[in-house]
């Protein structure tokens, strides 16, 4: 399989459009437009039944200590974790690509609604497609103005004084069933466990964004 974006080149950096947040001179960050980046992909092997997508960050601080704090930084050599931004399953294969604000275009506090998410496939006809939760919602918890149940995508924000530069992988998965087993409610980790045994075939592109300005001026050179 092979999977590519024409929002962002591999490798490169996700362009701000489909961040969660970028740079403010003046208050470190600010909301950005929160669009899902395009994604293409083919060469899907014979017998799959369906297709599944996730999209996590492995650069999380696992020690929120330091996190945004004035005078401090996230050091690099901190232990990381992935943070999943977005967990799409139960794709047809005969779906070939997402355009780019299809499925999130600006910031929903409170987060957008799930899991199931009805989609008009080319033929005209209905699929029921499902996202999982990402991981803001575990660390908008505690905040009244943006608690909630943050399903399907959400995009990049990192630490604005990490000196880490953030990685994002999308992966494209192939499986031999219709459907995950999962009910409800889930998350990327869950979907992960659910797809094992069922990988025919898999491909990832990945992009890098940092809110830190002294790294995100060099990753735009």
């Amino acid at each position: 399989m092979k999977i590519w974006s024409d929002s962002f080149t591999e490798g490169e950096p996700i362009p701000p459009e489909c961040a969660f947040a970028v740079i403010d001179p003046a208050t470190h960050v600010r909301l950005s437009n929160n669009r899902n980046p395009h994604l293409a992909w083919d060469e899907v092997p014979a017998g799959t039944q369906s297709l599944v997508l996730l999209c996590h960050d492995g650069d999380a601080p696992t020690d929120g200590t330091d996190v945004n704090k004035e005078g401090r930084t996230v050091p690099d050599s901190l232990k990381r974790a992935d943070f999943y931004h977005w967990t799409l399953v139960d794709i047809p294969p005969s779906l070939k690509e997402l355009a780019e604000g299809r499925f999130s275009d600006m910031v929903t506090p409170g987060g957008k609604s799930g899991p199931e998410l009805p989609f008009l496939v080319k033929n005209g006809t209905e699929h029921q497609l499902r996202q999982g939760i990402n991981d803001y919602t575990g660390w908008f918890a505690q905040d009244p103005d943006m608690a909630g149940e943050y399903y399907g995508y959400d995009g990049p924000c990192p630490p604005w004084n990490d000196e880490r530069v953030h990685t994002y992988v999308f992966t494209i998965y192939a499986l031999d069933i219709a459907r995950l087993p999962l009910e409800g409610r889930f998350t990327g980790q869950e979907a992960r466990l659910a797809m094992r045994g069922h990988i025919l075939d898999e491909a990832q592109i990945f992009g890098v964004y940092s809110l830190n300005p002294a790294i995100a001026s060099t990753l735009s050179k």
